[in-house]
This record gives structure tokens, C-alpha cells and sequence, in this order.
């Protein structure tokens, strides 16, 4: 069974990169240029619906991706409660970036019944970001300010499966999807959630990312390391928020830089 999710996972991925890269294919095109039968292809467009979410057909019937896999991602914000580089994130204040994420969340069906807590989330969590820059551009990564980033990530599945980010910080090739929770403890349960999304983010975003997950403990300090996701033997860095920013360096490699 696994071994047939992940050959349906494979092809979903081509697909999509191939349409997201187009300008417009119709199914016979796609599967032409990815070599697989047509039925495959038809199945992939119009049964999963992961891909009727990313991908739609226009009336010649040919196939066009909502988001762009590459730089800038146009189209990411049709997702996203708040999408931008970083510069333009760190240039808002605190209100006028809550009202844009509020705005954008609504747009995107999030719900925002729990208004104190999760306000009070959001403005921890875009704290944290900012801290995260602000090491960074300290450390000279001025490239930073390029990044793109988006707040509340929302796809849908399925009708019962929800793909949640609470952060993507996607640079030149990676895109880090970082879980916030306000605690001070490792829940295994939690970081099998911050590992959860990962196979249909790399659908989103194609060959070319690498998707890494984190997961960040805001009310811990001081504390960098990985932890075991599951029975697997996969691991994932889990972080206070006070060191993000070495989760970056683990995969970007600042400190080593001689730049």
C-alpha cells in the first residue's frame, strides 16, 4: 500500500509541476510529455482532489496551475491568510499585518471563532518571525528580504483532510513549514503533525523544494534539537523560539558561510 501511495504521490507531483510550468496542456499533452497513459493522467486531474484544488481546466480544455512553482509563487495568496516577501512583511506594523491576515483568513474560510487565543497566537507567532530576520539580516543574509512568506496556509485534501501550515518561509530552495505551538514540551503527537503535510506540500511546490519541517515551541528556551517523528526513523528539528533561527542555519548554512 505504501509503495502505491507513493507511486500516486510521484505522478500527482509531475502533473502538477508540468501544468504549474505551462501555459496551458490538455490531459493528452501531459501525458505525452510525462509518459504515462492518458487514463492515469485523467484519474490524477480530475479525481484527486488535491489537484482540482491546484489545477483548472479552461474551456479548450486545456489545464493551468493556481499557483506558480517558482519564484515569486503567484498564486499562493489564493491559499493563505497573509502571502508576501519578507521585506514587505517586516515593513507592516503589528495592526495593519493582523488586519491583512484577518482579511485573508476570512477569504480562505479559516475560522476565527477563538478570537482571543488565536490573536494572541498570531502576534506570538509574528513576533517570533521577526526575530528570525532580524538574526538573519544581522548575520548579513540580506537575501532574506527575497524570501517569500505566508501565514495560515489552507488546501483541502479531501472533505476530511485539511492541509494546515501556520508558517512557510520559502527561499532559493527549500521551503521551511514551521508548526508553532505555545508550550514548553516535545508532544510526539505534535511532531508527527509538523511531518504530517509534507508529501502534499511537495506537490505544491515541485521538484525543485525541498520541504522542511519544524516545529517550534514558543514558551521553551533556549533549545535546539531534532526529535523522532513516529515509529519512523525520520526526524525533524524541533526549536524554542528564541533559536529558529538555528533550524535555518542547519539547512542553510550561515554560520559556516565565509559570506
Amino acid at each position: 500500500m505504501e509503495n502505491r501511495e507513493r507511486k500516486t504521490q510521484a505522478a500527482e507531483q509531475a502533473v502538477c509541476a508540468l501544468v504549474c510550468r505551462s501555459g496551458g496542456l490538455k490531459a493528452r499533452e501531459i501525458a505525452k510529455e510525462l509518459g504515462l497513459d492518458h487514463q492515469t493522467v485523467n484519474r490524477i486531474l480530475y479525481s484527486s482532489p488535491l489537484m482540482r484544488e491546484l489545477c483548472w481546466q479552461d474551456r479548450e480544455y486545456c489545464w493551468h496551475g493556481i499557483v506558480r512553482q517558482q519564484r515569486p509563487h503567484s498564486g499562493l495568496q489564493e491559499f493563505a491568510g497573509y502571502y508576501s516577501t519578507v521585506a514587505e512583511f517586516m515593513g507592516l506594523g503589528e495592526e495593519e499585518w493582523l488586519e491583512k491576515l484577518t482579511e485573508g483568513c476570512t477569504n480562505i474560510g479559516r475560522s476565527l471563532s477563538d478570537t482571543r487565543g488565536l490573536f494572541h497566537s498570531f502576534r506570538d507567532c509574528r513576533e517570533h518571525m521577526l526575530q528570525l530576520f532580524r538574526d538573519l539580516l544581522d548575520m548579513a543574509v540580506k537575501d532574506c528580504l527575497k524570501w517569500e512568506i505566508a501565514f495560515e496556509l489552507r488546501l483541502k485534501r479531501s472533505r476530511h483532510i485539511r492541509i494546515y501550515a501556520d508558517v512557510l518561509v520559502i527561499t532559493e530552495d527549500r521551503v521551511f513549514a514551521l508548526e508553532f505551538k505555545m508550550k514548553d514540551r516535545i508532544d510526539p503527537e505534535e511532531v508527527l503533525q509538523s511531518a504530517k503535510y509534507v508529501p502534499y506540500l511537495e506537490i505544491v511546490f515541485g521538484p525543485d523544494y525541498e520541504i522542511i519541517p519544524v516545529l517550534v515551541l514558543t514558551r521553551k528556551n533556549d533549545y535546539y534539537g531534532f526529535s523522532q517523528v513516529g515509529k519512523t526513523d525520520a526526524v525533524l528539528p524541533v526549536c524554542s523560539g528564541d533559536m529558529l533561527f538555528n533550524a535555518f542555519d542547519e539547512y542553510l548554512g550561515f554560520l559556516d558561510s565565509d559570506g
